[in-house]
């Protein structure tokens, strides 16, 4: 079984390793030893703080061992060998492979050819891990999923806001995004028809607005995302500055949103662009919680695909 994508995962496999975190959470100590002999080699095409650290720590904190491999500095990413030939191969060493690439083809390339799981640490497209923190986190803050109304607003057409939209529509959430009426800053047309799909059969709901107030009406999450990721020239940030300034969540946009909401961030996060200082390190404010929870629902993950040895 792989990671790849959210959509190949069913509403209970969610509810699952959501359960399967919270109990790692509370019962590290039943863990230690969990994947004692289990290898993880780490592909890494992109840079990462947040990918890199909480699998590593979670592979050592449970008795296995991690590789990191960087594609920079690999026949694969010179273009010397295939990613079919590297799935092969590293098959025969390793207990599974996380990685985080550009390109989502060759994501699943990567599964199709590797006979060890595969995860997606982060593709253009999607990026699962982070959506499942997600949930883990807000399931924390607010009780249950069923019903709660996630508001992201900025650009639309990212990683993030499609595996929130898989997400959430899947656990019956009500999500709404909030982005510029450009298409090129608005989610994929397939991966909103997939979520309107997904929400028909949980109860919840999918709406794009292109102005951030009403967004975040009577919201209990407010989520955004940097506006200027890694991949994006410099010369394009004047311009997606400007389209998106208008969907900058500040005190005043959290006060359209419900009293007990909480803002949510994914990171890293430039303050003054997509958020202000004082949302981001305000009371309201969850981005930490959400960075922990990764560490969590990846230890979730590991033990669901690797197997595990787990103490009583």
């Amino acid at each position: 079984m792989n990671l790849i994508s959210l959509i190949d995962w069913t509403r209970e496999n969610l509810e699952g390793i959501i359960a399967s975190a919270v109990h790692i959470k509370q019962h590290p100590e039943h863990y230690n030893h969990a994947l004692a002999g289990s290898i993880l080699l780490m592909i890494f095409e992109k840079p990462s703080l947040r990918t890199r650290v909480s699998f590593e720590s979670a592979m050592l904190q449970m008795g296995g061992h991690s590789i990191y491999y960087d594609l920079g500095m690999s026949p694969l990413g010179s273009g010397k060998e295939t990613i079919a030939d590297t799935a092969r191969t590293a098959s025969r060493y390793v207990q599974g492979i996380m990685a985080r690439m550009f390109r989502r083809a060759d994501m699943e390339e990567l599964g199709r050819y590797a006979r060890v799981p595969v995860i997606n640490g982060l593709t253009d497209h999607e990026h699962p891990c982070q959506a499942l923190g997600d949930l883990l986190t807000i399931q924390e803050r607010k009780g249950a999923l069923q019903g709660l109304r996630l508001a992201y607003v900025g650009e639309g057409n990212n990683n993030v806001t499609h595996s929130l939209l898989h997400a959430c529509s899947k656990m019956g959430m009500q999500m709404t995004v909030g982005c510029p009426a450009d298409p090129a800053y608005q989610p994929l047309p397939e991966v909103l028809a997939q979520a309107e799909s997904f929400a028909q059969e949980s109860g919840g709901s999918i709406a794009i607005v292109y102005d951030a107030q009403s967004a975040v009406a009577n919201a209990d999450v407010v989520y955004t995302d940097t506006w200027m990721s890694y991949h994006i020239p410099e010369e394009e940030h004047e311009k997606r500055f400007h389209m998106l300034e208008p969907f900058r969540v500040t005190e005043a946009l959290m006060q359209q949103a419900s009293p007990n909401a909480i803002f949510m961030h994914c990171l890293p996060a430039q303050r003054g662009n997509e958020q202000t200082a004082e949302v981001i390190d305000g009371s309201q404010s969850v981005v930490f919680d959400q960075a922990e929870n990764r560490l969590h629902i990846e230890k979730a993950i590991l033990v669901k695909l690797l197997g595990a040895k787990i103490s009583q």
